[in-house]
């Protein structure tokens, strides 16, 4: 019987040759935080070097979700296998040259030495004499490292893709360590179905039944307004939502525009009242260098130019946070996508809402939900026995088939012991 060291580093060695085979969508920038497990079919990166797509339904096709109550265990094995390539002295860094397919010489030899020690690529492709040149073997390990890095999975070794290369042994062992009470904890009480939001990778997963239905871009908070942690069920959906303008945000960015441009409230049709039910103020009759901002009621009403969208995803939580639409599309084409004030716009949101409807008695087909969006119409939807909520912040993690994931500290909380909370504002 295989030890269980030795079961998992053949685990995971599988994983990583398991990614080899994924199909991605085609990316034109460096570095991006999306999902391990590429779910689309490649696309051909558009001339404005923006994402082409990589949200879409992906059920059917066996995907592992990236928290499951398997979490714990894929991790500690990745952990296993992370100090035996600690102990046998981790691997050597590279230099800066850029390698592609056709590139040969030692240059070649290094990368796929690196990659052999980590599992990518056999070591037998060491020997013979193809060693020295970049050939598809080499092109799809490389490939396969970059999906669970991160970056653009192009084939291409460039500044991104060697930074994360040279990154030691050690400090890959510590991110798993660190991310290892993190996964214990979101996976806790975990149901049949859940949608997952991890805030370094900028990604969210509906997953039932331990598979994933679904995959979305998303666009999380900014270093200075960082998203939160929590967890939560889904109680209720809001189409064509008023926003309740937090005061926070009518302090850092409605006034200062409405002081810049006069028109800004009218021609976002935001609305200022006199407290909540109270009656409508003219903005003009009002000092806005003394007043302050939690004073009145601002409130932007429905239709294209709201920034909640058509759709806005509610669950009880301490943080004032929800998930939903955006008429600001283009955000999800960027490849670092940490642009809300703490909140989660959701890619393709409606493909979420039909699934949660879909699965509960509040059941609305394509062309219902498509009249109820296009009448413009606040309509407030009550869902029983939601799915679970989960925001979560994970820069490693292991899947049950074998893939080991990281992705970089954007809110600088490893080392603290962060879990669940609401994260510091990066100031600088």
């Amino acid at each position: 019987m295989l030890s269980r060291r030795v079961f998992n580093r053949n685990l995971f060695a599988m994983g990583s040759l398991l990614a080899m085979g994924s199909t991605v969508p085609v990316l034109a920038e460096e570095p991006i935080f999306t999902s391990s497990i590429a779910s689309v079919p490649a696309k051909t990166a558009p001339k404005n070097g923006k994402l082409a797509t990589q949200t879409e339904i992906v059920a059917g096709l066996d995907q592992v979700p990236m928290l499951s109550p398997g979490s714990y265990d894929a991790l500690t094995g990745a952990i296993y296998m992370y100090e035996e390539f600690v102990a046998g002295g981790g691997w050597q860094q590279l230099g800066s040259k850029t390698l592609k397919k056709g590139s040969k010489g030692e240059a070649v030899i290094a990368l796929r030495q690196r990659l052999v020690a980590e599992n990518y690529i056999p070591f037998d492709s060491l020997g013979g004499d193809n060693a020295a040149v970049y050939d598809d073997e080499l092109m799809e390990a490389v490939r396969a490292f970059q999906i669970n890095h991160g970056v653009l999975p192009s084939g291409i070794v460039a500044e991104k893709t060697l930074a994360q290369l040279n990154v030691p042994a050690e400090t890959r062992l510590g991110m798993l360590r660190e991310n290892l009470p993190r996964v214990e904890a979101y996976a806790q009480d975990l149901t049949d179905r859940s949608i997952l939001v991890n805030i370094p990778a900028a990604q969210l997963e509906t997953v039932e039944f331990g598979r994933v239905y679904s995959r979305h871009n998303i666009v999380v908070g900014k270093l200075e307004r960082p998203s939160p942690t929590l967890a939560s069920k889904v109680s209720d959906i809001n189409f064509n939502p008023y926003w309740k303008i937090p005061a926070s945000i009518v302090d850092r960015d409605i006034v200062p525009k409405y002081m810049a441009d006069p028109n800004y409230l009218v021609d976002n049709q935001i609305r200022i009242f006199d407290g909540v039910g109270g009656p409508e103020i003219d903005p003009a009759f009002i000092d806005w260098t003394t007043t302050p901002p939690e004073r009145y009621f601002f409130r932007q009403e429905p239709g294209d130019h709201n920034s909640l969208g058509s759709v806005k995803i509610n669950f009880p939580n301490d943080h004032m946070v929800y998930m939903h639409d955006t008429p600001h599309r283009e955000l999800f084409g960027r490849n670092v996508r940490f642009e809300s004030s703490g909140c989660v716009r959701i890619d393709q949101v409606a493909t979420v809402v039909r699934w949660i409807m879909d699965r509960t008695m509040a059941q609305m087909d394509e062309v219902q939900y498509e009249m109820v969006v296009s009448s413009r119409e606040n309509f407030d939807l009550k869902i029983e026995n939601g799915p679970d909520v989960r925001w979560i912040y994970l820069t490693a993690w292991a899947t049950e088939d074998g893939r080991v994931n990281f992705r970089p500290d954007v809110y600088g909380l490893d080392g603290t012991g962060f879990i669940y909370g609401q994260p510091q504002p990066k100031t600088f």
